[in-house]
């Protein structure tokens, strides 16, 4: 057990610290910008807890941010997956939720329990996720411009303005598609991990760019399940005994990004892969609901991922079938 630990819980406008110094807390609050990771840099070191590891939950590009700021200035930083803070503040009986109160579990957590500390990816995968994203963000634009232009729009000004709009996203679209190719192009590991990847049925360009951007490297995942469940893809059953036995969902605690990219690849895996059909086929037989099916089907793809980066090796099935842990 660490004496000291810090945890941090972090929100869009703002984020919560506490110190757990044996079994007393001192907590701030700081906004969530330059300013706000400055004066809590300055805060640790005035407290002299600068060396304490500081712990906080994977919230994408909020808690990305003073991540890097900390670890940049040679602090010990750890993320971790949220699900994990909830079932430990869980088995600590916590009833009370709020950011000042969480931050104090997360440091608790810190103090008590295993984990790896982080390291921010290199800087070639940290521009490819800034452009994966941004691309999405511009096609959602797009979707969304161009449903109102088929709404009733009764002003020749307004439709004249939204296609206008429309053309500058489409500019916008391809000139991001081709800064990704052109990464991929100067990087060729990259590059390589992405064939890899779209040797898989089912994985396009998009989606495999999406993941190589958002999973980093794939050697911090231990197995294919730890990697299901940093994506948010593992199921969840509600059973007991014999008066309770609801249909298993999927968790939906991970890189929702990660997670929604996959249903597109999902359906077109349960016409073109051989293990995704095979999977479809047996749960339809068994009863199993459309959605579950296509769950299912997005984890599979994500197991496969894992084998065929793993082992540096494109999709076989004669050869992926033999690999444990995929299935």
């Amino acid at each position: 057990m660490r004496s000291k630990a810090i945890g941090i819980d972090i929100s869009k406008d703002k984020f919560d610290v506490a110190i757990y110094n044996q079994n007393e807390y001192q907590e701030a609050s700081f906004t969530n910008d330059k300013k706000g990771f400055r004066s809590l840099f300055n805060w640790l070191k005035k407290t002299r807890a600068k060396d304490a590891v500081i712990c906080m939950e994977a919230t994408g590009r909020y808690a990305e941010a003073v991540a890097m700021y900390l670890y940049e200035r040679g602090l010990a930083v750890s993320i971790i997956n949220p699900a994990r803070i909830k079932a430990y503040a869980e088995s600590q009986l916590k009833r009370n939720k709020t950011d000042r109160e969480d931050a104090k579990v997360i440091a608790h957590f810190a103090a008590t329990q295993q984990f790896s500390l982080w390291t921010p990816p290199p800087p070639e995968v940290q521009e490819l996720q800034a452009l994966v994203r941004r691309l999405k963000t511009l096609k959602e634009e797009r979707t969304r411009e161009t449903n109102r232009k088929k709404s009733i729009v009764t002003s020749k000004a307004v439709l004249k303005s939204i296609e206008k709009h429309i053309k500058f996203i489409n500019e916008q679209i391809k000139q991001i598609e081709k800064q990704i190719n052109d990464l991929f192009d100067q990087h060729p590991d990259l590059k390589e991990q992405k064939e890899l990847l779209e040797s898989i049925p089912g994985f396009g360009p998009v989606t495999s760019a999406n993941f190589i951007a958002e999973v980093g490297d794939i050697g911090r995942f231990e197995s294919a399940k730890q990697l299901a469940a940093y994506v948010g893809l593992t199921p969840r059953w509600y059973q007991s005994g014999t008066s309770v036995d609801k249909p298993g969902r999927l968790s939906k605690r991970g890189n929702i990004r990660l997670r929604t990219s996959f249903y597109m690849p999902a359906m077109a895996a349960i016409r073109s892969n051989p293990f995704v059909i095979d999977l479809a086929t047996r749960m339809e037989k068994e009863g199993k609901t459309r959605m579950c099916i296509i769950g299912a089907s997005m984890r599979k793809l994500v197991h496969l991922a894992y084998g065929v980066l793993k082992n540096q090796q494109p999709f076989d099935p004669n050869y992926l079938d033999n690999v444990p842990d995929i299935a």
